[in-house]
């Protein structure tokens, strides 16, 4: 059994005695938060020292934290504004400011790891692929500039990020927490495109997150996600990115878990050349997953866990937390957000928001 290569999910506010039991004994790379994790501040660093004390070495502790309607923690802060509120009014001093009190607000929580910024094109703003006020923008160039500005002083606060989807999750046009979009695009055209911001961002990118899109031009059995010719032969051999670290997006998203079983997914996602496979809703299965990634060969679980050995030593401690500074950081939240208003109302329907 190999918990170490897992992401998990956990179930409410606080662990009960089964997931404790369960992630001391699988001793899981690190954990996922979400909106079902989050009643108070207090609680939520409580969960997380929690969570820290069951782990051997210092665990991931992640969260999706982009802004807008991806906001995590909306119940107990005001929400930043989105990418897409920033690409309609792209001020470069508001971004650098949401990006450290993003940073800030994270460690304060104990977290560090932000599963941001997306990368993503936003080829089809009005179709529901879950990507709706989450994209930077439609040339590769605003990205890099808007997305990279955002990035880089998030890190300079002490939080890694995560950039997300490769290779061109802009590019389905259904929602990926739902069913398998299939993209006809050609690697060359999405070369010429969606790749240029990892490209143009891999020095300062601490990971990538694969995007649950079939690409059948690319490979046409596997979803990107799950395929060693786009993760390894593209992303790692092709572009260069062999030291960072790469995870699966969720693997209980319904692009996966209709059409593979647990245990052959985190199996074809480690021989595909992720580091880390992400369970966020079905832990029970964790056991399961585990005994799968125990299976793959010796050398491509040693290589995951060299990156992740070099991943754990760039993550910051959390910062001290008192009601005090939460609250004044707050108020400079809401001050941000009044500088740059939503361009439109947040669309409910997706997974993505009510994770």
């Amino acid at each position: 059994m190999d918990g170490s290569l897992l992401l998990l999910g956990v179930k409410g506010t606080e662990l009960t005695s089964e997931e404790a039991a369960l992630f001391r004994k699988l001793q899981p790379a690190g954990f996922v938060l979400f909106t079902r994790n989050v009643e108070s501040p207090q609680q939520v660093r409580k969960l997380t020292d929690d969570l820290r004390e069951l782990c051997m070495d210092e665990p991931i502790l992640g969260i999706d934290q982009e802004g807008g309607r991806v906001t995590r923690t909306a119940g107990i802060a005001p929400a930043l504004p989105s990418a897409s509120a920033f690409a309609a009014k792209p001020e470069t001093e508001q971004i650098a400011r949401a990006a450290e009190l993003t940073a800030e607000l994270l460690r304060m929580l104990g977290l560090n790891l932000n599963f941001a910024p997306v990368l993503d094109l936003d080829h089809f703003p009005g179709v529901q692929n879950a990507l709706r006020q989450r994209c930077w923008g439609r040339d590769a160039q605003d990205v890099i500039n808007r997305a990279g500005f955002w990035n880089r002083w998030t890190r300079k606060r002490g939080m890694l990020g995560c950039g997300k989807h490769f290779p061109a999750c802009g590019r389905a046009q259904s929602d990926p927490h739902e069913d398998l979009p299939f993209c006809d695009a050609t690697k060359e055209e999405i070369m010429a495109e969606d790749v240029i911001p990892y490209t143009a961002l891999m020095p300062e990118l601490d990971a990538v997150m694969l995007a649950h899109v079939m690409f059948p031009k690319v490979d046409a059995e596997l979803p990107a996600s799950l395929s060693r010719t786009i993760v390894t032969g593209w992303l790692r051999d092709q572009l260069g990115f062999d030291k960072h670290l790469v995870m699966t997006d969720d693997l209980d998203m319904g692009a996966i878990t209709d059409r593979y079983g647990r245990g052959e997914d985190v199996k074809l996602a480690i021989k595909a050349g992720n580091d880390l496979a992400m369970i966020c809703h079905k832990t029970e299965t964790a056991e399961v997953a585990a005994k799968a990634i125990a299976e793959v060969s010796i050398g491509l679980r040693d290589d995951a866990q060299e990156r992740l050995a070099r991943f754990r030593k760039k993550m910051s401690a959390p910062f001290d937390f008192s009601e005090g500074k939460w609250e004044t950081m707050c108020g400079k939240i809401a001050d941000v957000g009044a500088e740059i208003p939503e361009p439109e109302l947040s669309d409910d329907r997706s997974a993505v928001t009510r994770y």
